[in-house]
């Protein structure tokens, strides 16, 4: 199997292989033609069939070509290199050069893997799943507007992508002016970490923001963080007694060091904000943490504690990092 620059071995892959990850967004897979794509460091190919969406390693077993430079036919994948085709078991069904002949054994030539469509988004796994694709709780209640931001490609890695996500301490210094003062950084105050079923949570965290969200006004915000999957976390951000600002993220690790950043907000306010304000402030916050994200050395999250220095405010990092460490000890 081609790993791109992951290491097989490595603590944070074996982590990540039996997981759910999103490849793309199910508008963007065209319903005539496959689509490329890659996750941990493995080429894929995205097609729709009538059973369902699929997710296949991007290889056709007979001499190595790319099944996504090929066609959608009747319901199977033709290989762009010598007409092969392959219905949705992979089982091989045609080979024009032979067509009274029986077809060869496709097995461990042909690489199906577990696809589901969730969110609007395509998640697939390279191993097998040890959980369900993780909850946005706030999807189907009808008093939270949804917008979809991104995605944004890091050239980066996902774990130190969500880690970045689930800080609050960078506010006043990444996004100054914007989610902290830089004049005056809050103070963190000693918080709790749950590990619960799903994953991991914070106690609430308190933050002042000069400009605390889309509505681009002052507030002293309250944040609840979680990490549903190592590569897909959450957060819910009170701003008053019941408006809320809720952030759905899903990294996508396509290499060692390429990130895509998928994102859904949940709001419960502001009907007047227009999808373009919502944007523009998803898309500045993000802009600023690429830049610090794609700078982190060494590129891969460091698992032992040794490596790297912590304070107090890095309980939940640390959290993050031994539940990962030990997800892939299994």
């Amino acid at each position: 199997m081609y790993l791109g620059k992951w290491n097989q071995s490595d603590t944070d892959y074996k982590a990540l292989i039996n997981q759910w990850h999103v490849v793309e967004k199910i508008d963007n897979i065209p319903l005539d033609k496959p689509y490329a794509a890659k996750l941990l460091g493995e080429n894929i190919v995205i097609w729709r069939s009538q059973e369902g969406i699929q997710v296949w390693k991007d290889y056709c077993g007979h001499r190595g070509a790319k099944l996504s430079l090929g066609k959608i036919c009747n319901n199977e994948i033709m290989c762009p290199y010598h007409g092969w085709r392959f219905n949705t078991a992979g089982k091989c069904t045609i080979v024009p050069a032979h067509p009274n002949q029986n077809t060869p054994n496709t097995k461990k030539v042909v690489f199906p893997y577990k696809a589901q469509e969730k969110y609007g988004y395509v998640w697939a796994c390279l191993g097998e799943p040890i959980t369900d694709i993780p909850e946005l709780p706030e999807w189907d209640n009808s008093e939270y507007r949804k917008v979809y931001a991104g995605p944004y490609y890091y050239k980066g890695n996902a774990l130190r992508s969500v880690e970045n996500f689930l800080d609050a301490t960078h506010f006043p210094f990444i996004h100054a002016n914007l989610n902290g003062d830089p004049d005056s950084p809050d103070e963190i105050q000693d918080y709790t970490v749950e590990n619960l079923e799903f994953g991991i949570r914070t106690s609430e965290i308190k933050v002042f923001q000069p400009y605390g969200d889309h509505r681009g006004i002052p507030v002293d915000a309250r944040y609840i963080y979680s990490a549903f999957s190592p590569t897909t976390a959450y957060f819910r951000k009170r701003t008053g007694e019941t408006e809320t600002f809720c952030t759905f993220l899903t990294a996508t690790p396509a290499d060692v060091d390429e990130t895509i950043i998928w994102l859904i907000v949940a709001i419960n306010y502001g009907p007047e904000l227009t999808e373009e304000k919502i944007l523009y402030r998803q898309d500045m916050v993000f802009e600023q943490d690429r830049v610090i994200v794609e700078s982190q050395r060494p590129v891969q999250l460091p698992l032992d504690p040794k490596e790297e220095m912590h304070v107090r405010s890095d309980r939940f990092s640390l959290a993050y990092r031994r539940w990962i460490k030990e997800l892939g000890s299994y």
